[in-house]
């Protein structure tokens, strides 16, 4: 009959330490933390109880609880034999749970919300701000839902029905966007894989394939190359600032590179002599060598090879309605987005969709319009897949067309 023993956790600790129950049986270990803690040098090793000994008067008390516990393991093994049940750690812990039923410290529960907290603040120290912004925004609205609903969220309430539930409401009343339904939904689910991967969530219905991402195909436009050497053409020399943002937004549209990225081009991250840009990602941190297109040298020589710096991301968008407006591009595009479950379209001026981003969108499209191989491409954007690559780049029906007409098959 295997015996129970205890042991500590850190037994050459300086301060009080957990006890653990140990239990060999059949070749397996069974290992519980019993919730008790004693100063090492109150534990007798060899009897693995408590000294007895005035310094620790509670030393009575404290292994009549570690007899309890041992008699309780023994007697679920027992039982277990006795009722023809062949044992295993995950049988034993809830046959040995049910005999010292009232007599266990149980642990603090970890509620979802907690987790997410927790976990948020984890991040801290490893996630980008614009991540951390993502997961406190997510947090929000599950927290405001649950509110709502009167009724607390926990892992086994994550569930095919509160997915139905819970993307209504953020549709319906947040009016938010399918996209961003969608996002809240992977945030969700990237806080639902750390908890599983953590042993704290046992509850799978989030990898189910109703308990979907929703993504509606954007209306991101792209740039070509005749727009843009006309946006190169503007003499923007009376007005620094519009001059300034033009000439770093066409570093992006023929580098690729993110707004974090082509904003932090230094003298260093050139190599003249292979005519290369060199430069490692903020956001993947990878790093990406790319041929120096001849606006590029253009502009590097402009400036003396040292970029000015430029304004924040919502400035950069705000002046670059302008340049792109005074460059002509006033021709109406229609937009459409599903919000508040509605399809909502829309017509506006070419000028008013573009951003920053605008640029990293414009160069993919058009070296793939160029018959550069994808692959090559994704080399410098950081596409994983291909499939995710031709989601992302922008060609109309026609462009596609006219790209067909030149491929042998058609010819």
């Amino acid at each position: 009959m295997p015996n129970a023993r205890f042991i500590l956790k850190e037994p050459n600790a300086k301060t009080e330490t957990l006890v653990y129950l140990v239990y060999d049986y059949q070749y397996k270990r069974f290992k519980y933390s019993t919730g008790e803690k004693i100063d090492p040098k109150f534990w007798n090793k060899k009897n693995q109880r408590a000294k007895e000994t005035r310094k620790f008067p509670q030393y009575p008390e404290f292994n009549a609880r570690l007899d309890m516990l041992a008699n309780g393991i023994n007697t679920a093994f027992r039982k277990l034999l006795n009722d023809g049940i062949q044992p295993n750690n995950e049988i034993l812990k809830k046959a040995f749970l049910q005999a010292v039923e009232g007599n266990v410290i149980q642990p603090d529960k970890i509620t979802l919300l907690n987790f997410i907290e927790k976990y948020i603040d984890e991040s801290k120290t490893s996630k980008k701000e614009g991540t951390l912004k993502a997961y406190k925004t997510a947090f929000r609205y599950l927290k405001e839902y649950s509110q709502k609903i009167k009724k607390p969220l926990d892992f086994d309430t994550i569930t095919l029905e509160f997915y139905n539930q819970y993307t209504g409401y953020l549709t319906y009343e947040h009016n938010l966007s399918a996209n961003t339904v969608g996002k809240h939904i992977k945030t969700l689910k990237t806080f639902l894989n750390e908890a599983t991967d953590r042993g704290i969530n046992q509850n799978m219905d989030f990898k189910k394939r109703k308990f979907k991402t929703t993504r509606e195909e954007s209306d991101s436009i792209y740039l070509s190359v005749d727009e843009l050497k006309n946006i190169e053409s503007i003499d923007f020399s009376d007005s620094p600032r519009l001059d300034k943002v033009r000439d770093l937004f066409l570093i992006g549209c023929f580098t690729g590179l993110r707004f974090s990225d082509f904003t932090q081009i230094k003298p260093e991250n050139i190599d003249y002599g292979k005519s290369i840009l060199q430069i490692r990602t903020q956001k993947t941190g990878q790093r990406v060598s790319i041929p120096l297109h001849a606006t590029v040298k253009r502009i590097l020589k402009k400036y003396n090879n040292e970029l000015p710096k430029a304004y924040v991301n919502q400035v950069m968008n705000k002046y670059l309605k302008d340049v792109a407006s005074i460059s002509g591009l006033k021709q109406l595009v229609q937009t459409t987005i599903t919000k508040g479950g509605k399809v909502q379209k829309n017509n506006c001026p070419k000028y008013e969709l573009v951003t920053t981003h605008t640029a990293r969108r414009s160069f993919a499209t058009n070296l793939y319009l160029a018959d550069v191989p994808s692959i090559s491409i994704m080399k410098i954007t950081g596409h994983k897949t291909e499939r995710s690559f031709m989601q992302y780049i922008k060609i109309s029906q026609e462009e596609n067309a006219d790209k067909l007409l030149n491929h042998p098959f058609f010819n």
